[in-house]
């Protein structure tokens, strides 16, 4: 009987443990700098490429980050702006954004999109904003939900200050500047 209970305090605490990583959410210092980009995840740079197809006019940077496993499961949004919806956008620009992706439009009218791939076990990340509403740069913006992958595209006119393999944390680590700096 002592063991049984052993065995099940042990499945306690291993329990507690994860969901402690799971759900946990440090407070990050967010850079001041207006019109910079900060991470959105926790995680390391894997790629940045040019690509051609999204809401941008024409090319945009791509920052591929692999998100860490130990990391926090929350995104935080990379600029400051409003949140536009994916499926009202006008027939001359190119839309290769299937789901689970957020529009971010600054005051100046640059677009970030910010896209994540890669979900364990069918989960797709869960946003905590709505079409229209304005966040923070840094603000908590959705629940990643085991999430492997997150894309943030820039426009291309835009500075990259990270290069693939370079670990970052989520809000508070810059990944770019926009052309309006």
């Amino acid at each position: 009987m002592q063991f049984v209970n052993f065995v099940l305090a042990v499945i306690s605490i291993m329990m507690a443990g994860v969901f402690y990583l799971v759900f946990r959410d440090p407070r990050r210092d967010i850079p001041a700098s207006p019109l910079g980009v900060v991470s959105p995840v926790d995680g390391v740079v894997v790629d940045i490429d040019l690509t051609d197809k999204g809401v941008m006019q024409g090319e945009a940077h791509v920052v591929r980050i692999r998100i860490d496993s130990l990391g926090t499961y929350t995104a935080r949004a990379p600029v400051e702006g409003k949140i536009m919806d994916l499926q009202s956008i006008n027939g001359d620009r190119v839309v290769d954004y299937r789901t689970n992706a957020l529009w971010l439009q600054t005051d100046e009218g640059d677009d970030v999109v910010l896209q994540f791939h890669g979900y364990r076990f069918g989960l797709a990340p869960m946003s905590f904003v709505r079409f229209g509403e304005r966040v923070g740069q840094g603000q908590r913006c959705a629940y990643l939900r085991l999430t492997r992958f997150a894309e943030v595209h820039l426009p291309v006119e835009s500075k990259i200050l990270v290069k693939p393999g370079q670990t970052i944390a989520a809000g508070s680590d810059l990944i770019g500047k926009l052309p309006h700096a």
